[in-house]
């Protein structure tokens, strides 16, 4: 089963799994600080619980609009927990990503993923994604 994090207490509760792909945040609040401004941009967060109920797996993902793509569900944040990979519960949170993409009416889901992520590329090709563009920044 996959669930919204909705309240601050849930998204809160979602550092544990979230710090282990980005550990740039300092802790709960932090985390929440940002997604609550993310929001503003249609940010939400879907996780995924173990057996005992302790988030395993966490989404964060937002839909908009291109010119070229036209509508679109991005996947800013993808991770599951080192002791829960290969268990599953990413296949279930893309699943339901893509259900709820095709739900608004999405041309495509959208990821990007840091070019060092070789167990992360190989995941999302099993899937079905693949690579399509390069993806360039500069700091500014």
């Amino acid at each position: 089963m996959v669930f919204e994090a909705v309240t601050d207490d849930e998204v809160r509760a979602l550092f544990p799994v979230i710090s282990q792909l980005r550990p740039q945040l300092s802790g709960p609040d932090d985390l929440l600080e940002r997604a609550t401004r993310m929001r503003g941009d249609g940010y939400r967060i879907v996780w995924r619980a173990g057996e005992d109920g302790t988030p395993v797996a966490f989404a964060g993902f937002r839909i908009y609009e291109t010119l070229y793509a036209g509508l679109k569900l991005y996947v800013d944040d993808l991770v599951t927990t080192e002791a829960r990979r290969g268990k599953g519960d990413g296949t279930v949170l893309i699943d339901w990503l893509l259900r709820e993409a095709r739900a608004r009416g999405c041309q495509e889901l959208d990821l990007d993923s840091g070019v060092q992520r070789f167990a992360a590329h190989g995941f999302y090709f099993a899937r079905g994604l693949h690579i399509a563009s390069y993806h360039f920044k500069r700091s500014v």
